[in-house]
């Protein structure tokens, strides 16, 4: 095993930056995430990792040793790229035992160490075909058994789950935690999929534009995002935001949107302190909820305060329906059961699950908090406030 960390790691390309004053530990045992879209530079991370790139400033060290001028073949680090890079006029075997070979293991070994790996992935049928042969799964199976036979310190992967289709990658995530667990190992897993990295990672950092917005718990970054990109990129449909006016008359703090409105209870609550501290500086916010964080009524309910609103779309998708509901001049994403259904043009309801309301800075998406409890932010009407 390997603990991996990175100090104030940058790196350029001419005048594009791609990574900037990256700090990153990757624990012993552990399966990371580096979540983002294409162009964030998680490709570059692994490069620097591995040491097919140095950085132009900062450190890279694992387990405490620096290894910026370290030879890649000396980091005894494990690389599966996105496009398996098998040798096609090799057979499985000789794929897979490939690295033993150039290490130059006796032959009974490294057939005893294949054989092995290969169990382990249950492709030990596939041994005398060629890659050509293969389904993009056995395919992906062999980069792993080439990388695993090795036995390095730490294993990069850089999406090798992007060319498989739907119901494969779903078998290949198991699989993959799977032998995570199993081998005990660092692994460092690249993706531009939300759902690889919330279902397999122990820890998921969320590069955007080679900066690193937050790095947490799959459940952190999704429940307490750190600020607007994150709540963007982790969430499907991701977060709806809303422009709300800062207001403050007659002992009240309140957040004013054209279709709704809340009132800060309290002036003990931490979000009127960091607000009142704030104004007249901040005069907007953003108030961000999930979709699945909304619900729609047909009539307007008695028992919580609702909005009114209309529906614009309405995409049922099986399992679930996705509802754009047109709320004071914004649009917002709404998730409902597949058995609830609205028509276009509908009058509707509109309610927020009041526990799970954020609030950020409107100008820098930073998140400045976030209500875990529903008492703390009261509904009240368009209209009722100045």
């Amino acid at each position: 095993m390997a603990n991996i960390r990175l100090e104030n790691v940058s790196k350029r390309f001419g005048r594009v930056t791609a990574l900037q004053s990256i700090n990153l530990e990757m624990h012993h045992g552990e399966f990371f995430c580096v979540l983002g879209p294409p162009g964030a530079g998680k490709t570059t991370l692994l490069r620097l990792i591995v040491g097919l790139e140095k950085p132009d400033e900062g450190d890279i060290y694992i387990d405490d040793e620096r290894v910026n001028d370290v030879h890649p073949r000396d980091r005894d680090i494990a690389m599966i790229f996105q496009n398996l890079a098998l040798y096609p006029d090799k057979s499985v075997f000789d794929n897979v035992a490939f690295p033993l070979r150039e290490r130059k293991m006796p032959a009974e070994e490294v057939r005893a160490r294949v054989t092995q790996v290969a169990r382990m992935l249950h492709i030990e049928h596939l041994l005398e075909r060629k890659p050509g042969k293969l389904s993009g799964g056995e395919r992906q199976r062999v980069a792993i058994a080439r990388a695993l036979v090795r036995t390095p310190r730490a294993y990069l992967m850089d999406e090798p789950l992007a060319n498989l289709d739907a119901l494969l990658r779903l078998e290949m995530r198991i699989e993959l935690k799977r032998l995570q667990e199993q081998l005990n190992e660092t692994l460092v897993y690249v993706t531009s999929d939300q759902v690889e990295a919330m279902s397999m990672a122990d820890r998921v950092a969320v590069l955007y534009k080679g900066v690193v917005q937050q790095c947490d718990t799959p459940d952190n970054v999704y429940n307490l995002p750190a600020n607007r990109r994150v709540a963007t990129i982790v969430g499907s449909p991701p977060m709806n935001f809303l422009t709300c006016q800062v207001q403050r008359a007659d002992g009240q703090l309140n957040l004013v949107h054209s279709g709704f409105g809340f009132q800060v209870i309290g002036s003990d609550h931490p979000l009127w302190d960091c607000l009142c501290r704030a104004l007249p500086t901040v005069q907007e916010v953003l108030v961000g909820v999930r979709p699945e964080d909304i619900r729609l009524y047909p009539e307007r309910p008695t028992d919580i305060i609702a909005f009114p609103a209309c529906v614009a779309v309405s995409e049922p998708l099986g399992a679930e329906t996705i509802v754009d509901v047109q709320l004071g001049r914004d649009i917002i994403k709404v998730i409902t059961p597949p058995t609830q259904h609205f028509d276009e043009k509908q009058d509707i309801w509109v309610a927020f699950d009041m526990a799970k309301v954020h609030v950020m800075d409107a100008q820098t998406g930073v998140r400045i908090y976030t209500t875990g409890a529903p008492e703390q932010l009261q509904c009240i009407l368009p209209g009722t406030c100045a």
